[in-house]
């Protein structure tokens, strides 16, 4: 390994002192910021050899055996991870991102690897499937959660889970609403702080998804397909009249379900701006109305079959953007919620998309080479714990340049007439920069 070590290095080293300590092992202390070093580093191939041709061509064996077979418990790692997330973009005004990322393979013995939907590529392909949490304040966004989703390819194939590492409770068919579910119970136990929740349709169509949600006391916006059936706010359950035969026992609705699209046909549309980019403000079209989700018990009325009756209360929302797509959403967020924080919160979710490309392009996640359970979750962690290092240096570099920025404006000011404060006001507005670019180091010594 080389003797001396540049500037962001040393201070890499002083951030990973909480993770390492929770390691113990002297060896499995020196490979983890090595292996960090690594992902972060120069290079376009971020698979061991590689990074260990770089930076310790001794060491090889011993950062293989790390990530892919050392005996350790990679529990207190991920919990540090959201400790560390929390004090970086914690507080109730943050979100928490739900969505998969898929991970292109070839071959069929990786862990995982299955003919899939590839959210990335718009198309099924051979890849693997990754169900990330992402916690984002003020668009920062820090990635918490990164666990594999076994298609019923491999969870009807004992012999296969076995020979990948697969653990014993991780063997059960589970659909990735429940793997998004059982991570976040991870990690608000662990005392991350978020307002909401946030995810695209392939969760929110999922009534036990938001049900689930709602059951944990927390606030979800989530997208739905255009057909998602609900019912007007003012629905009534009514006992039928029977007209022949014994007396009804079970009430029913007043009026018929309908999909999302056709309950806004009739909405008032409004355009919106929820945030400004780099070529100006974003906007869309948009509608809200009070609805009750069609989430009920199934109930046969009249000759329609089988249908939902009325759930909860909820934020039915549309949008339609300038390109002519329009978009359909669920929330329950309180009622008097005005429609620019709706189309505000709803739109935060695109920071996850972001983060899922850099950790790809700059961070190599999807470069792990080995076909363990066991390595590929070990070699998410890693990508994660690099990636959590740079918002941290970027928001000490952001924190660092407004405070630069308000001496400077605060002495400009001092000589100033009153009739200049609004310009001080806009001063602190936009110290905060947007950090949408990675603050990668270009070289490494």
């Amino acid at each position: 390994m080389r003797s001396t070590l540049s500037g962001w290095e040393v201070e890499l080293a002083q951030w990973l002192r909480p993770f390492v300590d929770r390691l113990g092992h002297k060896a499995r202390r020196r490979m983890c910021p090595l292996y960090v070093m690594g992902l972060i580093g120069p290079g376009d191939r971020k698979s061991v050899q590689p990074m260990a041709e770089r930076l310790a061509p001794g060491d090889y064996d011993q950062l293989h055996h790390f990530v892919a077979a050392g005996v350790w418990d990679a529990a207190p790692l991920e919990t540090e991870l959201l400790v560390q997330a929390d004090k970086l973009v914690g507080g109730g005004d943050a979100v928490m991102v739900i969505d998969d990322t898929a991970v292109p393979k070839k071959g069929k013995h990786s862990v995982g690897v299955a003919s899939q939907y590839a959210s990335a590529l718009g198309k099924n392909a051979n890849c693997q499937t990754l169900v990330s949490l992402t916690l984002a304040r003020d668009e920062v966004p820090v990635m918490v959660a990164l666990r594999l989703f076994l298609p019923e390819s491999w969870t009807s194939d004992l012999a296969r889970l076995k020979r990948a590492g697969v653990p014993l409770e991780y063997r059960t068919a589970r659909t990735k609403p429940e793997i998004a579910l059982a991570e976040i119970d991870r990690v608000t136990a662990a005392g991350v702080r978020f307002g909401c929740v946030l995810a695209d349709a392939g969760y929110g169509l999922s009534a036990p998804f938001r049900q689930s949600l709602t059951a944990r006391n927390l606030a979800w916006a989530v997208g739905i397909p255009r057909h998602r059936k609900v019912y007007p706010v003012d629905v009534r359950l009514i006992w039928p009249v029977a007209k022949r035969g014994r007396p009804r026992r079970r009430h029913v609705p007043d009026i018929l379900s309908m999909p999302a699209e056709d309950m806004l046909a009739d909405a008032k549309w409004q355009t919106v701006s929820w945030r400004t980019g780099t070529k100006g403000k974003l906007k869309a079209r948009f509608a809200a109305v009070r609805v009750r989700t069609a989430d009920g018990p199934p109930q046969r009325i009249k000759d329609k079959g089988r249908q939902h009756l009325p759930g909860d209360e909820a934020w039915l929302i549309g949008e339609h953007r300038a390109s002519g797509e329009k978009k359909y959403y669920l929330a329950n967020l309180p009622a008097a919620t005005d429609l620019r924080t709706l189309a505000a919160t709803i739109k935060a979710r695109w920071i996850c998309e972001q983060t899922h490309q850099q950790l790809k392009e700059e961070l190599g996640l999807d470069h792990f080479e080995g076909r363990s359970w066991l390595g590929l979750h070990r070699h998410a962690l890693m990508t994660m714990i690099a990636f959590a290092f740079l918002q941290h240096r970027r928001l000490k570099k952001a924190k660092r340049e407004k405070k630069n920025q308000g001496t400077a404006a605060a002495t400009k000011l001092a000589g100033c007439a009153s009739r200049h404060r609004q310009a001080h006001r806009s001063t602190a507005a936009a110290a905060m920069p947007a950090l949408t670019k990675m603050d990668l180091p270009k070289h490494a010594a």
